[in-house]
């Protein structure tokens, strides 16, 4: 029991780091890169450049988010195999492992490539579907990381 508690810890650590990430990404870092016209005088990225800027940065945070995806994977299966089975920790943690695929493995890929092809693929209507729909993804993203993280501690002091 006492090495499971520094596994739970670890978790717990994981998910609350993640939502502090996506918060911060979403609600800090990406205004600065796409409004960098109000804090640089000297020069100024254009819409274009500064969704490069923040596409690097997207995909950087995805390799985090396939460690996030195997973590919960590996820790609620190894729960639900002890026998520690909720519908609240089951359907976060569902949530999670797949917006968190969705993110990683399809939206930043489409959004990256069709970055690659130029200005005039960004301006379509197809990027501008990918790109609100990973937006929404990147939401559902954070209620699931909550939700699992509050459930998981909730879980945790009950035992």
């Amino acid at each position: 029991m006492k090495k499971r508690i520094y596994v739970d810890f670890t978790y717990l650590i994981m998910l609350a780091a993640s939502f502090g990430a996506v918060i911060i990404l979403g609600a800090v870092v990406a205004p600065v890169i796409f409004h960098s016209d109000k804090i640089l005088v000297d020069m100024t990225l254009d819409h274009y450049h500064s969704g490069v800027l923040m596409g690097e940065v997207f995909h950087r945070f995805s390799y985090w988010l396939y460690v996030v995806a195997s973590g919960v994977l590996l820790y609620e299966a190894a729960m639900y195999k002890m026998g520690q089975r909720d519908a609240i920790a089951f359907a976060s943690a569902v949530t999670v492992v797949f917006s968190s695929l969705m993110f990683s493995a399809v939206y930043s890929p489409k959004i990256l490539s069709m970055q690659a092809i130029g200005v005039e693929a960004t301006q379509s209507d197809t990027f501008q579907n990918i790109h609100m729909a990973s937006e929404l993804d990147f939401k559902i993203l954070a209620v699931g990381l909550i939700v699992l993280f509050i459930r998981r501690l909730m879980l945790l002091r009950l035992s």
